[in-house]
């Protein structure tokens, strides 16, 4: 029944770490591979480096809420935003 989820190559979920600039601040943001590899495709989209997508994100997502208590979080929810747009 699962298969084609349990069958997810671990290296995908593997957790990595990057730093990025945001708000004149670098920060360090963990996330699993295979959503640092959709960011990357979101990114292109945009025709912005990864690094500038996300500063812009963060940027418009605090101009309109105010606050972003957790930004990994977020990423990982516009990542699924993204896929289900591209169904």
């Amino acid at each position: 029944m699962c298969e084609i989820y349990s069958s997810t190559p671990p290296p995908e979920y593997e957790q990595v770490t990057r730093s990025v600039r945001i708000s004149g601040a670098v920060t360090s943001i963990r996330l699993e591979r295979r959503f640092w590899s959709i960011l990357d495709d979101v990114a292109a989209k945009e025709n912005l480096s990864l690094g500038k997508f996300l500063a812009a994100l963060h940027e418009e997502a605090y101009n309109v809420h105010g606050e972003i208590s957790n930004f990994a979080s977020l990423l990982r929810v516009v990542c699924t935003t993204y896929l289900t747009k591209q169904q």
